[in-house]
């Protein structure tokens, strides 16, 4: 087991966001959470990663509880994430922002007095590699396509060398095409580099090809969750997220 949660609660004033959330996942599993707009998953992922504190809960990683830790410290333990908006240095090129996020792992982002040029270049130039935008490396990552910029965001986030990958809406506002790229991409490097994977996607055929388990948040709290299969089965599921009935 890589990750345990245990009661995780979140209220913004008198709205519950996140309410006794409780989950595990499995070393090398590939879990997706899905629900509609407002169920709590950016939240859930935000008290996962120290960007928000809970009101209440524990969150294990490696049976060692991360609960309220920095996101920094959160991610030195090797957890990355990406976000529902781009996160990524518009100003800078694309080979940059993967240099930047290698040297701030290594901890040479303050070594003032190293020519940073030439810091991690051969790490930075494989990982370009390895998703596939090494011909833009020299491109201001504010122009890029937006499908390019969730890719860039995907390789800061694996400079991390991540043990557990959240990733948040990773094919928001891509087109058919980009999304079955990203979603083969996605695939291929967890699968290439062992990574545990959790996921939050709207576009639900992509959550079923790709996903071992899925759990369904409503409302903050979970109200289903199993294999893919049993997930598109599930009468509630069908009537709350899926717009169907038997």
């Amino acid at each position: 087991m890589i990750l345990r949660v245990e009661g995780l609660s979140k209220s913004f004033g008198g709205l519950m966001a996140v309410h006794n959330v409780s989950f595990s996942i499995q070393r090398g599993e590939r879990c997706a959470i899905i629900g509609p707009n407002g169920a709590g998953k950016s939240t859930l992922f935000n008290l996962l990663t120290g960007h928000l504190h809970p009101d209440g809960g524990r969150v294990y990683f490696q049976e060692e509880e991360i609960t309220g830790l920095p996101p920094h410290r959160i991610c030195r333990k090797r957890i990355s994430r990406s976000f529902q908006r781009v996160n990524i240095f518009p100003m800078l090129n694309v080979f940059e922002n993967i240099q930047v996020a290698l040297l701030a792992v290594q901890r040479k982002s303050k070594m003032i007095f190293s020519p940073a040029r030439k810091m991690a270049r051969q790490e930075t130039e494989r990982l370009l590699e390895n998703i596939g935008l090494q011909e833009q490396r020299e491109v201001i990552s504010g122009t890029l396509s937006h499908g390019d910029q969730k890719r860039l965001e995907l390789g800061i986030a694996l400079a991390g060398n991540p043990l557990l990958l959240l990733l948040d809406e990773p094919t928001q506002g891509m087109s058919p095409d980009e999304t079955a790229a990203t979603m083969a991409l996605i695939d291929r490097i967890t699968r290439e580099r062992e990574i545990t994977l959790l996921f939050v996607e709207h576009d639900i055929g992509t959550v079923f090809a790709l996903a071992e388990v899925i759990r369904v948040l409503h409302l903050g709290t979970f109200i289903a969750e199993g294999k893919p299969d049993e997930i598109r089965a599930n009468d509630e599921v069908q009537r709350i997220y899926l717009g169907e009935r038997k």
